[in-house]
């Protein structure tokens, strides 16, 4: 069966000149970057090589680049850096972020939250955006961190971070944002953000699971979650991951040369004709998060009286791949968070798939999809109770 992958957004192959980047290391390169004899000083060269490269696609100084194993431990170091909740001085803290926010955001808040870190959490408006004067209103004289994410996971909204960002440094905070989903779908400049915290994951960008990075503005000082070695400068003890951490650079590279030639462009086209086919070809569909801005590989798509479970497994039956929400809460029974917060039903909610493409996606996918899908959501909704009773009014 011809297998067609639209869950980019769960995680992506790592590609083929990041696999023969990282191969060498696992066998041949294979030093400690901490050792001083040559094998260790060519494991340094490359960890340095690599930090260089995803500094360039931030367009950030090397130092400022601390590796991690992925966007939850980004996040983490982050909020529990940020905030130092062992210490006294945090009890009282204030945290702003979003009900949007992906789980690695929403439940490190919460425990801080248990630790005596005051939070509060935005709610966007119906297309998915926080809106600035939203932040404004809730910023308080203790407000020490923003956290407010780049681009939705589950939507692809894209917030407007410059201008989130410059009212929490009127009102003294430091301002981190979730780019795991924008990393190599956006240009992203850190400085002219004007974030002080910046996380990323390499599975979402072609590098392999369990690699990451946190981009710390320079002068700033983390409290670090792992106490060890003095690796990535005292910031985040134990050996690095020297295979993932060449493969994330060279993805970082390749990302830069995506970016560079318009090439999102050419996605986000295939991105609009699937939704406009779908729109077309099935009734009582919508657009999740319709205009706003997104990036150009997501969509969210509302299929009235079904099912996304039912939904996803039909497809995936048919060799189609995609999610009804975030991949960290597969299995979950509970309707989208996300779309809650947007103020969305929770019947809308369950009845919404998300189809995230991958660079390697091709037009013959497309054409594929927009055949099976019609054929599959009609069969589904003759099954359905719902449907019937809403064909029957």
């Amino acid at each position: 069966m011809r297998r067609i992958y639209l869950d980019a957004n769960a995680t992506t192959q790592v590609l083929p000149e990041v696999l023969e980047a990282m191969l060498p290391f696992y066998t041949q390169r294979f030093g400690n970057a901490s050792s001083i004899h040559q094998p260790g000083q060519q494991a340094r060269a490359a960890v340095e090589h690599a930090r260089a490269s995803v500094a360039a696609l931030l367009h950030c100084r090397p130092a400022e680049v601390v590796f991690t194993s992925g966007g939850t431990e980004s996040d983490n170091l982050a909020l529990f850096g940020a905030l130092q909740p062992a210490s006294e001085i945090a009890r009282g803290d204030h945290l702003i972020s979003s009900a949007v926010e992906h789980h690695a955001i929403l439940n490190a808040a919460e425990e801080l939250e248990r630790r005596g870190v005051e939070l509060t959490v935005l709610r966007p408006d119906r297309a998915g955006i926080i809106s600035p004067e939203s932040l404004r209103s809730a910023m308080r004289q203790n407000t020490r961190l923003v956290s407010i994410m780049l681009a939705n996971n589950e939507t692809g909204v894209i917030q407007p971070i410059k201008e989130l960002a410059a009212i929490a440094h009127e009102g003294g905070a430091l301002f981190h944002t979730d780019a795991v989903q924008a990393a190599g779908k956006l240009e992203i400049n850190a400085k002219d953000l004007g974030v002080d915290l910046l996380s990323i994951s390499g599975h979402k960008m072609y590098a392999p699971q369990g690699t990451g990075a946190l981009y710390v503005r320079r002068g700033l000082h983390l409290r670090p979650l792992l106490y060890g070695g003095s690796h990535e400068r005292q910031r985040r003890a134990g050996t690095e991951n020297l295979p993932g951490i060449v493969g994330l650079g060279r993805a970082a590279e390749l990302a830069q040369e995506y970016l560079q030639t318009g090439r999102p462009r050419k996605l986000a086209q295939l991105r609009d004709r699937l939704e406009t086919g779908i729109l077309a070809g099935v009734p009582q569909t919508e657009i999740n998060g319709e205009g706003a801005d997104r990036v150009a590989n997501t969509t969210n798509l509302h299929f009235a009286h079904l099912e996304a479970e039912a939904l996803v497994i039909a497809l995936d039956l048919k060799g189609i791949a995609v999610s009804g929400g975030s991949a960290c809460q597969s299995g979950a029974t509970d309707p989208s968070h996300v779309l809650l917060a947007m103020g969305l039903s929770p019947e809308r909610s369950r009845a919404s798939i998300r189809f995230s493409l991958s660079r390697t996606t091709t037009d013959d996918e497309i054409d594929a999809v927009l055949t099976t899908i019609p054929e599959v959501v009609s069969r589904l909704r003759t099954l359905s109770p719902a449907w019937k009773s809403a064909v029957a009014v």
